[in-house]
């Protein structure tokens, strides 16, 4: 066998070899910018119910009386659902608890009023789930005693929640007068 040594042989055999090779890769595409996430809305404003609370509708549900290894508790709400309101005697801190579906944010108010008065508690969040916008009452607080002998109903306004009117039965007093007795 016969080796060429030429120049052009040389040129000849490099030429054919660099076009075996495969082409240069195609350069990755360039990164997309990224979108920042967008901040949902807040969710809107509770709609109010209007006029005097004593002529707002009277939320759906019942009351039930229970109780558990804390003490006493009254549920409000409709059957089956998570309740709207609750009230509790903690009997270990001689305290009572009143709550409300929803969360609420830093610096919020719940206030009760009944047929004889009112009166606003600084409100926070009871950390459950769900959510609960909750208040500490003392058992000596007149409210639990307007609230017990209101007119039919008592009203709960929670600061960024909608007002509801909630109505007296026996099962709230009973709460209270456990945690009394």
């Amino acid at each position: 066998m016969r080796i060429i040594s030429s120049p052009l042989a040389i040129s000849l055999a490099a030429l054919a070899l660099t076009s075996c090779s495969s082409a240069p890769p195609e350069p990755a595409p360039a990164p997309q910018p990224v979108k920042p996430a967008a901040t949902p809305a807040p969710p809107p404003a509770p709609v109010q119910p209007r006029g005097n609370w004593t002529d707002w509708p009277i939320a759906p549900g019942d009351w039930v009386y229970r109780e558990d290894a804390r003490g006493s508790l009254a549920l409000f709400g409709p059957i089956g659902q998570p309740a709207t309101v609750m009230i509790r005697c903690d009997r270990a801190r001689r305290q009572i608890f009143l709550s409300r579906a929803g969360s609420v944010g830093t610096g919020a108010t719940m206030v009760l009023r009944a047929s004889a008065g009112f009166q606003s508690y600084p409100a926070s969040n009871s950390g459950g789930t769900p959510p609960y916008a909750s208040i500490p009452v003392s058992t000596g607080d007149i409210m639990l005693d307007r609230i017990a002998y209101s007119r039919g109903r008592f009203a709960i306004e929670t600061s960024g929640l909608q007002s509801i009117a909630v109505p007296v039965w026996p099962e709230f007093s009973r709460v209270v007068e456990d945690c009394r007795g």
